[in-house]
């Protein structure tokens, strides 16, 4: 199997995908318009990014392509339309980066109650203001607000409750035995967590819903003095109306996210909000620790392995939820080649689709049961299906609902 790695990725990572007997490319310094042409010459059966965007024109231009890795949680930089058009999977690591966005979030939730980048940005200047910096706040007692619950939010309301504080949480996808085990509430809105809370930190994946969650509404609902943490993606906040907030209610806000970035590694940056001196950012580090790429990478490469093996996708983003089939085929047959040909020639004829299904093996392999969901009724052709192959033992139908 051929693997383009066309981002940074754990030395880990590449000496396993090799091991595996895989064909392995590492070209990391690749960008979303040299990365068209790399997969053009390469022709990889997977490519395997971090932060590089993959288009429609990058999936187009590879032929073999049948799966690509995302290496960390959000997918937003890859065209997953085009991909599920094109038959490519889309697979992605979730949770393996939780711990260290979690540990960042909260050295921004210090700098924005503590001030740390002033204090020691006065110290490397030769100044002491132990007067200034001495007014804090703390954090025991006071409600740490997480928008989304998913691997990251869980992570930083079980530091959130190790700091002694009270943590409500907003999320459309709510585990509440996760939830009691953890000693967290659940409020109804993203307004209410705002009212409500001290500090709100974002975990959400960018969606359609999710872009500008952080509004002026947002905004008018917090807290004057609240602080603000970003470590999801740039777009979930409206950075004119953070930066309103900061001015006009005396928000803090610890980003490590932006609505405009850098495209490269390294260059220059302008932001309005970090003219505030109660703004503090970092670099979109939330993953970078070692811990997280090694995990990442390791999780990649059973993504690989399995795929290689079975052709299981593990953490598939793309495969359909919802499905057309309103009738389900069931065939008992002997388990010998070529003995379902005749089912699908059939159902073929009759214009009937096959919108999943699966062969069931019984013990010793001597016979099978396939499950066969179909887009239309063949009601009326059961005794022909049936008898269609000597090695057919029953054919039963039975209507679905397809799922909502």
């Amino acid at each position: 199997m051929r693997i383009l790695i066309a981002d940074k990725f754990d030395a880990i990572g590449q000496q396993q995908l090799t091991d595996l007997g895989c064909e392995v490319s590492f070209q990391p310094e690749l960008d979303p318009q040299t990365l068209v042409q790399a997969v053009t010459n390469q022709d990889p059966d997977v490519v395997i990014v971090r932060s590089t965007r993959v288009s429609a024109a990058v999936i187009a231009a590879a032929e073999r392509l049948k799966l690509i890795v995302r290496a960390g949680a959000g997918y937003d930089t890859i065209d997953v339309a085009a991909a599920s058009h094109a038959g490519v999977f889309v697979a992605n690591c979730p949770g393996k980066n939780a711990i260290a966005v979690a540990e960042l979030a909260f050295g921004l939730v210090l700098c924005c109650d503590r001030r740390l980048p002033g204090q020691s940005a006065e110290l490397r200047s030769g100044h002491w203001n132990k007067k200034e910096y001495s007014k804090a706040r703390g954090l025991f007692g006071r409600t740490l607000g997480i928008a989304g619950f998913g691997n990251i939010g869980q992570e930083v309301a079980t530091r959130g409750r190790a700091f002694g504080m009270q943590v409500l949480v907003w999320s459309q996808d709510f585990d509440a035995r996760i939830a009691e085990q953890l000693g967290v509430k659940r409020v109804d809105s993203r307004f209410t967590l705002a009212r409500h809370s001290d500090v709100v930190s974002l975990h959400v994946p960018l969606t359609a819903q999710t872009r500008h969650l952080v509004n002026d509404q947002f905004i008018d609902a917090m807290k004057p003095g609240a602080y603000l943490i970003n470590t999801s993606r740039g777009q979930v906040v409206d950075s004119a109306a953070l930066l309103r907030g900061v001015r006009d209610k005396g928000l803090r806000a610890g980003l490590d996210v932006y609505e405009a970035e850098p495209k490269g590694a390294t260059g220059s940056f302008e932001h309005p909000l970090f003219a505030q001196a109660t703004v503090f950012g970092s670099h979109h580090v939330g993953a970078s620790t070692d811990q997280a790429q090694q995990a990442i990478a390791l999780h990649a490469v059973e993504i690989v392995r399995r795929f290689a093996a079975s052709g299981e996708v593990l953490d598939c983003v793309n495969r359909a939820r919802r499905s057309h089939a309103t009738n389900l085929l069931t065939v008992r047959h002997e388990n010998r080649p070529g003995v379902l040909a005749s089912v699908f020639r059939i159902l073929s004829e009759l214009n009937i689709n096959v919108e999943d299904m699966e062969n069931i093996l019984y013990q010793g392999n001597r016979a099978a049961c396939a499950r066969i969901q179909l887009s239309d009724s063949p009601a009326n052709e059961l005794q022909r299906l049936r008898a269609s192959s000597p090695q057919i033992m029953s054919v039963e139908l039975t209507q679905i609902s397809a799922e909502q």
